[in-house]
């Protein structure tokens, strides 16, 4: 098949409308094999292209060897050339990430930026069969659903794959056949890496039982692809129907959950948008079964358990701050609202009833106030009540959800709670016979 590589190269690139042979592509070499194969081959396609490489610094001699390698690579085939040096492990200090995942960030960001800044329409990037069936099988082990399994995408957005079509051993003939010269990189032979583990171990087992077996896998993950569209117009309709948001909250109810049919996938694809691994899904619809109060925390997002629903909401990604309101504060802006503050005297006017509006005796207030977030341990005296009474019990009692309780906020005047925000004021700032001057706080949410 190496001699007729250049025939299927353009006709799978025609075939996955990868890009108009008039565009320009920018073409991701690092001096292997795979993409110094790709390089030659769209040189004797005829297409238009350049040259991009990334030195990762990371193997001393060795990384500055296939810099200037594959320059020369650029000067031989009279194609483009773009470089640059990356220190890497400054890049892993700083973002507390992999040496694996810093190269790609760092790879594709600076691709991107070439592409953009010198008028190429696409990034070339060398992964071809096997690459896409050792992705799927890493998936499949990972649990990532049937989205995992379709491998390497030949398109995504600004990306293409051209050589999904052909083999490794394919490209690795096809640059002997025409006296092709490349260089390996060392750190692809260790097997510290998972996906050389698959490379070197698992796939080579596979294939001494089915000598097919990459090819065999390859047309099954084509199968899955189509199947998968099929899979999300279904999942779809399941999310229409079960999945419904206000505002920050999504609400799921728990008795068309419980009748969904099949229920561990429609799960998986309901909260896995929200951080939930496939590991917490049973977690999750263990909720359905569960008492108010209940919930499951994902990477990003907490479901709650609340009478007939089952709430997603988001972490709260810092603690609120405090808002001190002095004497003559008369508007107040806050994660809850705002509050419109102002004193009278005392009239004929009825006290309001409204619970967006506290009547306070000025006389018991004392400044600064403070305005915050309740916290476990606080307590106050509800209007009407002679006893003290935990907020914690008293939000209880108003049957809030936890997405609500943790939205409660409370307004302290000399390190006592003298109104719970827009639900009940505190019996010993009421109104009395004696008051004189009254303390007016209007909430607007």
């Amino acid at each position: 098949m190496p001699q007729h590589l250049l025939t299927h190269f353009s006709d799978y690139i025609s075939r996955q409308r990868l890009f108009d042979p008039a565009q320009k592509i920018l073409l991701a070499v690092s001096g292997g094999v795979d993409s110094i194969a790709m390089a030659w081959l769209f040189k004797q396609a005829g297409y238009a292209a350049g040259i991009a490489h990334c030195n990762f610094q990371l193997r001393a001699a060795e990384s500055a060897q296939d810099e200037a390698f594959v320059k020369q690579v650029a000067a031989a085939l009279e194609l483009p050339f773009h470089s640059v040096r990356f220190d890497t492990n400054a890049y892993v200090e700083a973002h507390r990430v992999t040496i694996q995942v810093a190269a790609r960030e760092l790879r594709y960001e600076w691709l991107e930026q070439v592409r953009a800044a010198e008028g190429y329409a696409y990034i070339a990037t060398a992964h071809h069969m096997q690459d896409s069936v050792e992705t799927a099988l890493m998936n499949f082990t990972k649990g990532t659903g049937i989205a995992g399994l379709h491998g390497i995408l030949p398109k995504q957005e600004k990306i293409i794959r051209p050589l999904l079509f052909t083999e490794k051993a394919t490209l690795v003939a096809y640059a002997a056949l025409h006296n092709i010269t490349f260089r390996e990189d060392s750190s692809n032979i260790t097997d510290k890496y998972t996906r050389n583990y698959y490379r070197h171990q698992v796939i080579p087992r596979l294939q001494e039982a089915f000598p097919g077996a990459v090819r065999n896998m390859a047309a099954t993950i084509e199968r899955i692809k189509e199947a998968e569209h099929l899979y999300q117009e279904a999942v779809e309709r399941h999310r229409k129907r079960l999945l419904f948001r206000e505002g920050d909250t999504w609400k799921v109810p728990v008795g068309k959950l419980q009748q969904s049919i099949p229920l561990q996938t429609i799960a998986w694809e309901l909260f896995r948008p929200f951080g939930c691994s496939s590991a917490q899904v049973q977690q999750v619809l263990s909720l359905l079964d569960s008492e108010s109060g209940r919930y499951v925390e994902t990477t990003t997002h907490r479901v709650i358990r609340n009478r007939q629903w089952l709430l997603i909401t988001p972490l709260a990604m810092e603690a609120a701050p405090l808002v001190v309101i002095d004497a003559d504060t008369p508007h107040v802006h806050f994660g809850g609202g705002q509050l419109r503050i102002r004193q009278q005297e005392r009239g004929a006017t009825p006290i309001p009833t409204a619970a967006a509006m506290a009547w306070l005796d000025a006389a018991q207030v004392a400044y600064p106030m403070i305005l915050r977030k309740w916290k476990q341990g606080d307590y106050f005296y509800p209007l009407g009540m002679p006893r003290k009474k935990k907020i914690s019990r008293f939000l209880i009692d108003q049957k809030l959800s936890l997405p609500q309780k943790e939205n409660v906020w409370v307004l302290e005047s000399n390190k006592r709670i003298v109104w719970i925000v827009g639900m009940r004021i505190d019996d010993r700032v009421k109104i009395t016979p004696k008051t004189k001057v009254i303390l007016s706080i209007e909430w607007m949410p």
